[in-house]
């Protein structure tokens, strides 16, 4: 025998009380108890256990307060119960408090997420098996936890979490001597979970074995009169029935007639194509609702029976109320008829004019309630003069509950106001209510909106109803904890607790005898043994083999090995028609035990040997240790794609601002004084139009402070769509030019006023733009357009018009420069002026605001001539004009405006430019068009540059191409990023696959699929683009002209700032804007493309290497640990001469033929690897092919083709077509009755290509896993040869995709019309098991077009329905045949 242990640990001296000033004498004095030793509290529920575990943690608060590393624990054994303790422990202490359940995620979590909450929180409230399996894999410590309650302790038996924290945490280090260990604290209002027993020696044994498993000693009150002070406690009274049943021969018809309609839909069942495992699903569930159906109408009455039946055929089915698990449509289908028709043969039982309730003596005699039911009736209708009833009727089965409720429901207003509800957890297949649904009920029960609630258990722990005044046990309760748990419920004072018993059941009445005097031997007991210490708890409880972790302390045991086998083989990889598991495989005669795990598993056979009764826990125990040894299981024990899917969704929670930079070129723009004369260069802007006008243009002049580069100059070469047709623009350098701060002032005036005029049409503004204008300090858009003289030597800058920005009307030079005397001089708004400065001039008319160039003045008209007004009269000009403006007309000018000619009179005209002729204005109302082309190109160029500088290799690629990397469809240019998105994408996905296949050998597909996710998923790559300042660079907006910023206009350059690239580059920012998370993702993606196309895959490597992704193409040997004879397995010979490629290792054609449910362990591995990487391969290698094949595609073109031939449907027909499936290796059932299904299909249909959306059946995946696998395994046995691979795979795809025979997918189509349409859209899904139903519905201007199709996935119903509304559509007019945009 063991000494006693001591339960005085967890404080090394007395802490301080901190009771709450209303606390009850027994609350204190079972805190001080709990302050000196580990305590369990045995009171009656509503004694205010809890308030005494939260006096308990004011004690410790001192300790547990950050930046304290202890915390407190606070375990509940259900999840509603969270909350609910939570609340009380924050209203009555300033602690903390964080909660936990398992429907947060929690299983994702990982070590850094439980560190944040712990140092975070101070008291954690959880469901238990939370912290056990916190404690297993080393997220939490005992001797960090200064407190540990436990909510309902009397579930600490046998496996239970409650009990395996103590056995395989607690007591181990108890064992060890660590004595820095949490203070224990139970509650509970019944020490005994079980049935109990007459003698107390059971009791004595029972209170024992729970004080020792928690190491605590039992605390009651000792006094009965201090509790019953405080403590309602209902009197417990028998209802006697009699046993009267319906009548035996209502009973046995009812029983043949549900017996043959079962029998009638299980027949039923046999025709329909349901595999043996849905077809014994289905028949499960007809055979519980008859079960269901006759214990009602034996039990309950007839009338109630016919009420089940109904609720289980008319319920919603979105509710899912029946547990239909892996039953489709057709199944439910059957089921529910069965409820229906169940329906129809329990009424024939009563009349139709029966109305329950109006002689409920005769709808006993009828059968149609049983004197139960009778009973529970009479008892209620007892209480009908209370004035505030609330009754909680316990039932033992959910659907007593339900039909119950409709009973009563119809009943009892007859008598009385009451409202009755019901609420039930899971039991009989039947699935409980929203835990929110259940909220509402337990708070309408509270105001008094509900009087009844008939309930399962769920409402015997825990929840507290504080207003309920009387409970009946309809059934009688099942333990003696459940006996006391629901006598509790009954809360306020002089309640009653009612018992119903049939009279001649003695068992039962014997045992709810024995519940009744439960609670006083427990109290005796507990009170005898209240100074004895406790035991260590049996040997084998805590003496379990188990296996640690050092570096974490992270723990399995043999009795949680089996558990976390079965957890791990449940993530790895699976398929519709194979679920990974493992399989012991037992000798008894040698004692020997094999266990066989899945072929994605790294490791798969363990075989030990030793004692029988534990062989199985002891394979799975050393499986456990094999993985985590080699990293399938991680140091905290946990498979290690939970970690990876952690760590893949706290890439896509991390925060992305979308208000992004917009970057201006520094060739563009420059900073700082200018005292000295400066170098710039100058380029000529030649315009040629393609189209006949009257005005011709001239050329512009760049002048900028940074010599261009020729790439750029080649790339300005192109043609811009103007209101009148096509205009040529190219750009070539003509020389260098040295300006001092006069000029550059003069041409900084000129371009402000000229554009101000041509864009903004402010001439009002003028003034204030120009005013103060120097050159100053800031950074400034430092480049001019300047007019250009055409020469055929040398064009050079103009300089006339640029200086008509100093025009000056007391210019006297040319008031006589004719003989003509002074009648060349006119009167304008700003003074008289000689007709020539006024011809080729720019006006502005004051009086209106409007713009003019003047062209000519018309020497024969004056004021006296006649002007035809709008309203078809005539007025002289003198007199119209001096009735509008009171001025004096002498002379008519011919004017410009933008869309017409005029004849206006000088007198309205100011000048702004003179000399600037019409043509010179034209040219330059193209010049933001022109510069927002060059401003692109120019950080199209930065970009490149930016990665230049970090490339060791000389990388080149032309600066196009990178501006329409760079360019997103929304800029609405005749190019745009989608064809090489599309292509990066797919050398990105072919790039990490086979850099990750390689790397990790023994990673399953599931663990390299999720690894190349967090490479390739568009939050990753969004978050590698904004770390090299991409955004800024993105253009994704179209051009307005208006909003163009004028170069060296003040008010533009106070938006400027300087923005550092690198040490050695910088760019400026001239605003923000809004940039989406995922058009960063593209634009790398695209960036990729663009230099794979231009550099080949060696550059692209260059960049991804540069942005983060770090990739190669080394060839690395494929490990193989296992001889194989594949001949054995297949064709061989037959398949190396249909793929034209002789193996060097023919195990890898078995391996890439070989599916997850072929269990024989001959073959150790499946295909999913190689089609891990054979998937990427084919895509990038026909991508590379389109994008090769039609070099003139227009963008977006090359996704379709793409969509179209890289997807499984394709893959599966090449399959067929090349007869695969006959050499593919499974033994799924299923599997094999959809692949003849399908080959059956296939050969009945015309089709004459692999690719498309022409078929309407839904091929299995695997039949195009198989092509990717066989592509991955000539990949690999070829020295990854990407050539060999698509000459390999090719002819079994062939005819491949053109831009001719490409069609959209049915689904895009029609969406795409109903946007450009607008109109109205709807879907509507059911999808259970392999079969899903898709109902599509199109409102067109009023006219419904609805389609329902069903195929064995989502994907190819939603293709069929979208088929025939999109037929339906043409049908009607409502849209036209489409296709893809052609080859430009």
């Amino acid at each position: 025998m063991m000494e006693p242990v001591s339960v005085d640990i967890g404080t090394t001296q007395q802490l301080p009380a901190d009771p709450l000033p209303f606390a009850r004498s027994y609350q204190l004095e079972a805190l001080e108890k709990a302050l000196k030793q580990n305590t369990i509290v045995f009171l009656e529920t509503g004694s205010g256990k809890t308030l005494i575990a939260t006096m308990l943690l004011r004690s410790y608060a001192h300790l547990l307060r950050k930046p304290s590393r202890f915390i407190a624990v606070f375990l509940v054994p259900e999840v509603f119960l969270v909350r609910q303790q939570a609340g009380v422990v924050r209203m009555h202490t300033d602690l903390n408090v964080g909660m936990y359940w398992g429907d947060m995620g929690i299983d994702f979590w990982h070590a850094a997420t439980w560190k944040q909450e712990i140092d975070k929180h101070e008291v954690l409230v959880m469901t238990h098996q939370i912290l056990l399996n916190g404690l297993r894999q080393g997220y939490f410590k005992l001797d960090l936890i200064k407190v540990l309650i436990f909510d309902e302790c009397h579930h600490a038996r046998g496996n239970h979490p409650y009990a395996c924290i103590m056995t395989e945490f607690y007591h181990r280090e108890l064992r060890s001597g660590h004595h820095d260990l949490p203070r224990i604290f139970g509650m509970t209002a019944s020490l005994i979970k079980s049935k109990g027993a007459n003698s107390e020696s059971y009791y004595r044994q029972q209170i024992c074995e729970l004080e020792n498993i928690m190491n605590s000693k039992v605390y009651t009150c000792a006094s009965e009169t201090v509790l019953a002070e405080f403590i309602p406690s209902p009197a417990a009274e028998f209802l006697v029935y009699e046993p009267m049943k319906i009548p035996d021969g209502i009973y046995a018809c009812l029983e043949e007639e549900l017996a043959n309609l079962k029998a009638k839909h299980e027949l039923l069942l046999k025709q329909l194509d349901l595999n043996e495992p849905a077809a014994e699903s289905v028949r499960g569930k007809i055979s519980k609702v008859h079960s269901t159906l006759m214990f009602c109408s034996g039990e309950l009455g007839v009338w109630l029976a016919f009420q089940a039946a109904r609720f289980l055929s008319h319920y919603d089915t979105d509710s899912d109320f029946i547990a239909w698990g892996k039953v489709d449509v057709s199944g439910k289908t059957i089921v529910k008829n069965f409820c229906r028709d169940a329906s129809l043969v329990i009424s024939n039982c009563f009349s139709a004019e029966c109305c329950i309730g109006d002689d409920i003596e005769a709808d006993v005699g009828a059968g149609l309630i049983t004197a139960k039911v009778l009973c529970l009736i009479k008892t209620l209708l007892q209480y009908r003069d209370l004035k505030d009833i609330r009754c909680i009727v316990f039932v033992e089965r959910v659907i007593t509950a339900v039909v119950l409720e409709s009973l009563l429901t119809e009943l009892l207003p007859k008598h009385s106001g009451w409202k009755t509800k019901y609420m039930a957890g899971n039991n009989s297949g039947l699935q409980s209510q929203t835990r929110q649904k259940q909220n509402e009920i337990v708070e309408e029960f509270r105001k008094g909106m509900v009087n009844i609630i008939v309930a399962t258990s769920i409402l015997e722990e825990g929840l507290d109803v504080q207003s309920c005044n009387l409970v009946i046990r309809f059934d009688p309760p099942f333990s003696v904890s459940s006996f006391i748990q629901s006598r509790g419920r009954a809360r306020m004072q002089n309640s009653d607790y009612l018992l119903m018993v049939e009279r001649e059941d003695s068992t039962t009445h014997s045992r709810l005898e024995n519940y009744l005097s439960s609670s006083e031997i427990m109290r005796r007991e507990s009170l005898r043994r209240s100074a004895t210490s406790c035991s260590p708890p049996q040997s084998e409880l805590y003496e379990d083999e188990f296996y640690s972790v050092e570096g974490t302390g992270a723990v399995v045991t043999l009795s949680s090995s089996v558990s976390l086998i079965h957890f791990y083989c449940s993530r790895l990889p699976s398929d519709g028609y194979f679920k990974p598991a493992p399989r012991c495989i037992i000798d008894k005669e040698k004692e020997t035990c094999t266990l066989h795990l899945p072929k994605s598993s790294p490791i798969q056979n363990i075989c030990v040997q030793g004692n029988i009764k534990n062989l199985k826990q002891k394979a799975c125990l050393e499986a456990c240790k094999q993985l985590h040894l080699i990293g399938a299981l991680t140091d905290n024990l946990v498979p290690d794609i939970v970690v990876e899917e952690a760590a893949a969704q706290e890439d896509g929670n991390e925060r992305y601002d979308d208000e992004q930079p917009i970057y201006l070129p520094p060739e563009l723009a420059s900073q700082g004084p200018r005292n000295l004369k400066t170098k710039y260069y100058c380029y000529l802007i030649e315009l040629n139009q393609k189209f006949d006008y009257d005005v011709p243009v001239h050329d512009i002049v760049l002048v900028v402070r940074t010599e261009l580069e020729s790439d750029v100059l080649s790339s300005m070469g192109f043609e811009l769509e103007v209101e009148r047709g096509l205009l040529a623009v190219s750009l070539r350098y003509i020389g260098d030019i040295y300006l001092d701060q006069v000029p550059v002032l003069l041409c900084r005036m000129f371009q402000i006023m000229l554009f101000e005029v041509l864009i903004h049409r402010e001439v009002n503004r003028l003034e204030e733009v120009l005013k103060g204008l120097e050159l100053g300090t800031g950074v400034v858009m430092d480049y001019f357009l300047l007019p250009a003289i055409r020469s055929r030597s040398q064009p050079s800058i103009d300089w006339e018009p640029i200086s008509s920005v100093l025009f000056s009307y007391k210019n006297d030079d040319h008031f006589n420069c004719s003989s003509k005397g002074n009648a060349h001089v006119v009167h304008t708004k700003g003074g008289p002026l000689c007709t020539c400065l006024l011809q080729n001039s720019l006006v502005c008319t004051p009086h209106n605001g409007r713009v003019y160039c003047i062209t000519g003045a018309s020497e024969h008209l004056n004021g006296r001539s006649l002007l035809k007004l709008r309203d078809g009269g005539a007025s002289t000009y003198k007199e119209h004009f001096a009735k509008q403006y009171c001025s004096l007309i002498i002379h008519r000018t011919k004017a410009e405006s933008k869309n017409a000619r005029v004849d206006l009179p000088p007198e309205l005209c100011d000048i702004i430019l003179s000399p600037v002729s019409i043509s010179t204005l034209y040219s330059y109302t193209f010049i933001p068009s022109i510069m927002h082309r060059l401003e692109s190109l120019l950080i199209a160029v930065n970009l490149k540059k930016m990665h230049s500088d970090h490339c060791t290799q000389n990388v080149d690629i032309p600066a196009m191409k990178v501006l329409e990397a760079i360019t997103t469809k929304k800029c609405q240019e005749k190019f745009h990023l989608e064809s090489l998105e599309t292509l990066g994408d797919s050398f990105l996905k072919y790039a990490a696959s086979q850099q990750l296949f390689k790397l990790y050998q023994n990673h399953h597909e599931g663990l390299l699929s999720m690894k190349k996710e967090r490479i390739i998923s568009n939050a990753a790559l969004c978050r590698r683009g904004c770390d090299h300042k991409l955004p800024g660079f993105i253009r994704n907006e179209s051009f307005d002209p208006k909003l163009w910023m004028v170069p060296g206009d003040k008010c533009g350059s106070d938006l400027l700032s300087e923005e550092p690239l690198s040490e050695c580059r910088k760019i400026f920012v001239r605003g923000r804007r809004k940039v989406k998370g995922k058009t960063v993702a593209d634009v790398v993606e695209a960036l990729i493309g663009a230099y794979l196309s231009t550099g080949g895959e060696v550059l692209a490597l260059f960049f991804m290497d540069w942005i983060g992704i770090k990739v190669d193409f080394m060839i690395v040997p494929y490990e193989r640990h296992f001889q194989l004879q594949a001949e054995k397995f297949v064709n061989v010979r037959y398949l190396e001469s249909l793929l034209n490629y002789s193996f060097r290792d023919p195990s890898l054609l078995v391996e890439a033929l070989t599916h997850g449910s072929y269990m024989l362990p001959e073959i150790p591995s499946c295909y999913q690897r190689l089609e891990f990487l054979g998937d990427a391969v084919l895509d990038y290698l026909i991508t590379m092919h389109l994008y090769k094949e039609y070099p003139g595609m227009s963008p977006g073109l090359l996704t379709d083709l793409r969509s179209a031939s890289v997807n499984n449907d394709c893959y599966a027909q090449a399959a067929v077509k090349g007869g695969l499936h006959k050499h593919i290796l499974y033994t799924s059932q299923d599997l094999h009755k959809h692949i003849v299904e399908t080959v059956e299909i296939f050969q009945k249909s015309s089709l004459g290509s692999t690719f498309g959306w022409e078929s309407e059946t839904s091929f299995p995946k695997v039949l195009g896993d198989v092509i990717e696998s066989l592509a991955g395994a000539i990949l690999v046995d070829s020295g990854y040869n990407k050539e060999i691979v698509f000459q390999s795979i090719r002819p079994l795809l062939e005819p491949l995709i053109t831009p001719e025979t490409v069609r959209l997918h049915p689904a895009r189509e029609l969406n795409e019309l109903i946007q450009k349409q607008h109109f109205d859209y709807k879907k509507s899904v059911v999808s259970n098991g392999r079969n899903a139903s898709i109902e599509i519905v199109v409102g067109a201007n009023g006219v419904i077009f609805k389609h329902t199709a069903t195929a064995a996935d989502k994907k190819t119903a939603k293709k069929l329905a979208s088929k025939e509304v999109l037929k339906s559509l043409k049908e009607s007019n409502f849209a036209s045949s489409s296709t893809p945009s052609k080859i430009d």
